[in-house]
């Protein structure tokens, strides 16, 4: 497994751990690191991933809401909105090419969510990324 994979699994269970607590972000990863093993780069691009996401929540909530038509926030699966937010936020930030953020989304979807979430949130972020490319265009 790549070190971007296994930070991005990581900066996922994070955001699982504060959507679930609203806890201070720099301290769920202090207490999330006690437990989970990683290199210091793996740590540290998860922590990015992590702390980026948390940044956007309330930006990237607005904007799901809008894309995914007939589905309220809080009806997705947290998991889910996780990835959703984890993705989105790398979008914004362009620390990968497009098409690797949402393949890496979907990766995860696989791994940790429902059969059905890939095709979802595939739909989604392709909706997301073509926003945020119409928006930097302007």
């Amino acid at each position: 497994m790549t070190l971007r994979r296994k930070s991005r699994e990581f900066a996922l269970q994070m955001l699982f751990q504060w959507d679930m607590t609203r806890q201070d972000p720099k301290r769920l990863e202090k207490t999330f690191w006690k437990s989970a093993r990683a290199e210091e780069r793996t740590r540290k691009f998860a922590d990015q991933l992590f702390e980026g996401a948390v940044a956007l929540a309330g930006e990237i909530d607005s904007l799901v809401a809008n894309l995914s038509e007939n589905w309220q926030l809080e009806r997705l699966a947290t998991v889910d909105r996780g990835i959703l937010r984890l993705a989105i936020s790398e979008l914004r930030l362009g620390t990968a090419p497009p098409k690797v953020v949402i393949d890496e989304a979907l990766e995860l979807a696989k791994k940790f969510s429902s059969p059905e979430s890939p095709a979802f949130l595939n739909g989604v972020l392709d909706a997301a990324h073509k926003g945020l490319q119409r928006k930097s265009k302007e």
